[in-house]
């Protein structure tokens, strides 16, 4: 199964430590085809060298390739909204995490839309059973 990771870079990298634990346990289920998300090295100016266009030809290859998307939507992001639409158009799979206690308002556009899961959480603690159970209830989809 490929997995898509999708959380904020050049919107912010105060989750990156975040980003690294979700995709250790997405690993589980499969190859998680954007890792570099959750590179702790990586900084808000993104990755080095590729060019911007590039990056989208590269990211959009990959959503196709995917069977289901991830994303950590607390950290409000143009791209990762970006990718989240891009997947909803290819009818893949969709689960936002999202942190409740951080006292931001997730975007209507990613809460109304039914074909996303979304799930609210407090600590990080939660994602495993999270991630378990997304997949659990999916399995028979794919």
């Amino acid at each position: 199964m490929n997995i898509y990771f999708a959380g904020s870079i050049r919107a912010g990298r105060q989750d990156k430590e975040l980003y690294f634990e979700i995709i250790q346990h997405l690993k589980k289920y499969g190859t998680v085809l954007t890792e570099h998300v959750g590179d702790k090295t990586l900084s808000e100016m993104g990755e080095d060298g590729p060019t911007d266009e590039s990056i989208h030809d590269r990211d959009i290859a990959w959503l196709k390739q995917s069977n289901v998307l991830v994303a950590e939507v607390t950290t409000p992001s143009l791209g990762v909204g970006y990718e989240i639409a891009k997947a909803d158009d290819l009818d893949i799979a969709i689960l936002c995490l999202f942190r409740e206690d951080t006292g931001k308002r997730l975007s209507g556009m990613i809460n109304g839309n039914n074909r996303i899961r979304v799930v609210r959480y407090q600590s990080s603690d939660e994602i495993e059973a999270i991630v378990a159970n997304f997949f659990a209830t999916i399995e028979t989809k794919i």
